[in-house]
């Protein structure tokens, strides 16, 4: 991966990773969060606990997430239907939208980790990795959109994955199970599908990205089930049970399939889980 321009660093490294995580999700500017939480990362490594912080009460200065004036942000149903890919306006609707995933996947990496106290040095660690990786996918998209001749922002997008951070704020099992093991494990099933597309389209160049989405988010999903059990086992609760109640309380969309199975089975579903995911689809 590319290294990350000194001027890109945070202005106050003496502060711990969990306060300037929040004060990268506070930035509004997409490509500078995106480098600035790639920075963020490149400290991780030689990080000792005290670094990464455990203070009880963070508070943001500034609204969150910090986002740039433009996309505009519409309901779901007003997302404006997708072109036909044969087009460069089409395939730059479509790789628009999952760069807007992918900005907002920085910012709930972020979210998890300034906004959770009391959790292992390994959580923080974690999801600043997930932060990282994020933040170079979206730019990996931003920059193909822009050989398409746009640009982060020309089409309007929606709130959906933000919402559910709203949602999951005061519970960090909460957050664990319906953000990483919901929404963005849906990316697992979809990235397949939407490879292919684009690759019939004759845009290989996106089609490579997607592989690079695919194989990290992989991870990114395996990270929120380790961290969804350990917090389970913490708490003495059934997985799957709590997981079906955390759905219903906090209104999770009804997942749909088809499942990729193998990429789930990868990111630590088990059978159990797989079972009832495909039994409450119908």
């Amino acid at each position: 991966m590319p290294e990350i321009s000194p001027a890109a660093r945070l202005p106050d490294p003496s502060q711990t990773l969990r306060r300037q995580a929040l004060d990268v999700l506070c930035l509004t500017d997409a490509r500078a969060k995106a480098a600035a939480a790639r920075a963020l990362f490149q400290g991780v490594a030689a990080a000792d606990e005290g670094i990464l912080g455990t203070e009880d009460h963070l508070q943001a200065a500034l609204p969150i997430p910090g986002r740039p004036p433009r996309p505009e942000l519409v309901p779901p149903q007003r997302v404006e239907r997708r072109r036909s890919l044969h087009t460069a306006a089409g395939r730059a609707a479509l790789i628009h939208a999952l760069c807007h995933i992918e900005f907002n996947a920085i910012n709930l990496a972020l979210d998890a980790v300034w906004r959770f106290a009391g959790m292992p040095a390994d959580y923080y660690r974690d999801w600043l990795r997930v932060a990282d990786e994020e933040a170079f996918h979206f730019t990996l998209l931003a920059d193909h959109l822009g050989t398409l001749g746009f640009a982060y922002g020309d089409f309007p997008a929606h709130n959906s994955l933000w919402e559910m951070c709203d949602r999951t704020a005061g519970d960090v099992l909460a957050r664990m199970a319906l953000v990483p093991r919901t929404l963005e494990a849906r990316g697992l099933d979809a990235s397949p599908p939407v490879r292919a597309k684009l690759a019939g389209a004759g845009d290989h160049a996106a089609a490579e990205i997607i592989d690079i989405i695919l194989r990290d988010e992989v991870g990114h999903v395996a990270i929120g089930n380790h961290w969804y059990r350990w917090l389970c086992e913490q708490r003495g609760v059934d997985p799957v049970s709590t997981y079906v109640s955390l759905a219903q309380q906090h209104r999770a969309p009804k997942l749909r399939g088809p499942f990729n199975l193998d990429a789930r089975r990868a990111a630590g579903f088990d059978e159990d889980e797989l079972a009832w995911l495909e039994a409450s689809a119908g």
